[in-house]
């Protein structure tokens, strides 16, 4: 499911995931795996009625802001299931089909205890002081006490599986909600007012957009709606009916009702990881036929600036609190870059530029090697579009490559092969675009970005050094760091999700092996010490700064050994270290011929590096610098149009 950002008509960057909770029903396969996923998404850290009272008889708040954010996340939770899976429509209860089979009616319990939850909540605020602003807190609470005060069910045993009008008939004792006197034009918030929230305080904006989303669970004046017996409605009653929000909610009512959800597989047991039975050898690339040289660099950075603020502005209501400096410590990001193009036009965007540069037409590519884990585009691949996009008649080969963040090193790996059997140039593009797949985990918004970079390798003149010196690649390891990266993910509704231990695991165990390796390898240029010991700067995949420094200075490596660009660009998986290699050179790190060692991991316990020979001469100007117009943005043509076009 795509979730992308949004600018809103403040220019603000949005992420309506975050504050309009959708789940993806395709993907769900019965009411364990639905409920699992509401526990994670609203119970995890949505406090009780109970325990918000609690917190406040043991003095645990000590500002309003804290309070309304736990009466907040509480309320989240009471609609976990109405927000995620319908629309609550008010009808005269006369006019209530009494026999489809998709709509659907609350049946509900008298929330025992509410009154004084509610007056504890009240009194609690007006003895707190506010935290930002006052006059904004005091709105904004008006807005999410009223529907808080005027609860009047139990939440804490809600079914996702809501009686159909026939078999809450089935029990008159059943209790449902009526409303005496409803107003039709009762006021509520638009979607694009919700867009449009704008506050000096992130986390105020943030808790405004939560207060208008519940404000709009319930289109009716509060004071107006109570518990009743459906034996007790009469016909000109207002009464509450569930919608499904759309055909995959009802689909998923119907497969669980009937039996005919898909099974799901048994977990199996996991398989014992065993070493190799011989190490793997680094290719000397001095040691092959062709010699490899790097044409040209050229970089598409996303266009839109996301900063931790914004991210703050868009806190989803699952996250735990947290502020944009404490991002900035736990991950050394301070921004990420996300693209409001298609990925395969920043692909093109980058790949153009280093052919332009580089002064090498279409007619002598003879490969094209696209690196990336976020494709959409299945058939044709990214590498083919672009093969056809670039006027590439014929290639050797053109393919997409899913190394995850080690794509740099394993596309430089397989272009170095190729250029063994084609002699001509090889395009290897690393292109990422996170921000449509996220949706409204935390760990992932924090730390992807989006961008793209295209490297042309070419071959070295007779006599010439090469510019790629050493390559490796591995793969694999324990299951759990295999799996520590996913996408789609069904347990989290088809986001991408990080388990950041064991990212941390598969790191560590991927660097302090690279380093042994490269320290056991000799100076490439024959002299005395070792190939670690000849190299000028590091330039590691842009993962998370400060996990990579901690564990670069366990294997006895300095900050200032490392170049880093992830505090403004995020982490771009595939193009992170083409990206940062760029940057190195437009930061002045990079003045001259220098050797970089370039070691990727992640997702599927991937891993590789390369020793390169960056000549800043190679770097291609973007095309928002280069003269001359950008390229037009590709528009995709009908069935019909590209069967014209091909068949002339």
């Amino acid at each position: 499911m795509s979730q992308p950002f949004l600018l809103n008509s403040r220019g603000r960057m949005v992420f309506p995931s975050n504050f309009v909770p959708e789940l993806d029903f395709t993907a769900l396969a019965d009411v364990d795996q639905l409920e699992a996923v509401i526990r994670r998404d609203f119970e995890t850290k949505s406090p009780s009625g109970s325990e918000i009272r609690d917190r406040i008889n043991q003095g645990r708040y000590t500002h309003r802001y804290d309070l309304m954010r736990d009466v907040a996340m509480n309320l989240f939770w009471t609609n976990r299931y109405a927000i995620t899976m319908f629309d609550k429509r008010p009808c005269r209860w006369g006019d209530v089909p009494r026999t489809r089979d998709d709509l659907y009616m609350p049946t509900l319990t008298p929330w025992e205890g509410g009154g004084g939850k509610v007056a504890a909540v009240g009194d609690a605020y007006q003895g707190l002081p506010a935290k930002f602003d006052e006059g904004l807190e005091d709105h904004i609470f008006e807005v999410l006490f009223d529907v808080f005060a005027h609860r009047t069910f139990h939440a804490t045993h809600l079914s996702p599986l809501k009686p159909t009008v026939a078999e809450l008939l089935a029990d008159p004792t059943n209790q449902t909600i009526r409303i005496t006197d409803f107003d039709p034009d009762y006021p509520t918030y638009r979607y694009e007012d919700l867009l449009d929230v704008s506050e000096e305080v992130p986390e105020l904006e943030a808790l405004h957009r939560w207060a208008m989303v519940l404000h709009n669970q319930y289109p009716w004046d509060r004071t107006r709606s109570e518990l009743v017996e459906v034996g007790d409605l009469r016909d000109d009653d207002y009464v509450v009916v569930f919608h499904p929000r759309d055909r995959h909610v009802q689909q998923f009512l119907t497969r669980v009702r009937t039996g005919a959800g898909v099974t799901r597989k048994p977990p199996r047991s996991p398989v014992e990881a065993r070493q190799p039975a011989r190490p793997y050898r680094a290719i000397a690339v001095r040691d092959l036929a062709v010699l490899p040289r790097i044409l040209a660099i050229s970089v598409e950075p996303g266009d839109q600036v996301c900063s931790n603020d914004d991210l703050i502005r868009n806190s989803g209501y699952n996250w735990s609190p947290m502020s944009a400096e404490e991002i900035r410590t736990k991950t050394g990001i301070e921004q990420r870059l996300y693209t409001s193009l298609d990925i395969e036009e920043i692909a093109l965007r980058a790949a153009r530029s280093a052919l332009a540069h580089a002064e090498v037409g279409p007619e002598e590519v003879g490969a094209v090697i696209v690196c990336t884990c976020t494709s959409d585009r299945l058939i044709p691949s990214i590498a083919t579009y672009l093969s056809g996009a670039l006027g590439i008649y014929q290639s050797y080969a053109s393919y997409d490559l899913i190394a995850a963040c080690a794509g740099m090193p394993y596309g430089l790996a397989e272009a170095v092969r190729l250029i063994q059997e084609v002699e001509r140039p090889v395009l290897v593009v690393c292109v990422e675009k996170f921000s449509d797949k996220i949706g409204n985990v935390r760990p992932s918004r924090m730390i992807f970005g989006d961008g793209a970079a295209a490297i042309l390798v070419g071959i070295a003149a007779p006599g010439e050094t090469p510019d790629i010196e050493y390559l490796k690649t591995y793969a694999s390891g324990p299951e759990s760091q295999v799996n520590s990266i996913i996408w789609p993910n069904p347990d989290f509704d088809n986001n991408i999700t990080v388990y950041g231990p064991e990212v941390k695991s598969l790191a560590g165990r991927y660097l302090a092996q690279m380093l042994d390796e490269i320290k056991a390898l000799p100076d490439p240029d024959g002299n005395t010490g070792s190939l670690l010991e000849s190299v000028d700067l590091i330039v590691p995949h842009q993962a998370n700064k400060t996990m990579v420094i901690d564990l670069a200075a366990q294997s006895g490596l300095t900050a200032d050994q490392l170049y880093f660009n992830i505090e403004r660009m995020g982490n771009t998986s595939s193009a992170s270290i083409p990206l940062a290699i760029y940057d190195a050179v437009s930061d002045g790190v990079i003045t001259e011929p220098t050797r970089v060692f370039a070691p990727g991991f992640g997702a599927g316990a991937v891993a590789g590096y390369a020793v390169l020979r960056i000549d800043p001469a190679v770097m291609a100007p973007r095309w928002s610098q280069a003269a001359g117009p950008a390229p037009e943005r590709s528009t995709p043509k009908s069935s019909s149009e590209d069967i014209s076009q091909a068949f002339n």
